[in-house]
């Protein structure tokens, strides 16, 4: 399938259209045949119910502050702790398992060195 950035409708020809208005044109393959081929459309929203909804959303909690007590944020500091932390577990991790498949007859075969 090939997709094209290139305007086959000369936007000039487009009228404006108003919130939730759309046109648009599809295109179809050969064995996919499209009887409606140009369309203009309108997304309905009912205002009421999003304005309800709204009014009950509640604000995300903060569960970790990255603001140390100088007030200056530590975020970046934070992240390349907890990444030097788990490299380092996973070097542990790698290094017992190739020390517990050394030492176990049966798995030996599957290192090379």
């Amino acid at each position: 399938m090939q997709f094209f950035s290139k305007d086959l409708v000369n936007s000039a020809l487009i009228p404006p259209t108003g919130q939730g208005m759309f046109e648009g044109a599809v295109s179809e393959n050969f064995d996919e045949r499209i009887d409606q081929k140009i369309f203009h459309a309108e997304i309905v929203v009912d205002s009421a119910r999003v304005s309800v909804e709204m009014k009950a959303y509640q604000p995300i909690p903060i569960i970790t502050n990255f603001v140390n007590e100088d007030g200056s944020d530590n975020l970046k500091e934070t992240i390349e702790a907890n990444y030097k932390c788990v490299k380092q577990d996973v070097q542990t991790f790698v290094k017992s398992e190739i020390e517990r498949i050394k030492a176990d007859p049966t798995l030996t075969h599957l290192i090379k060195e």
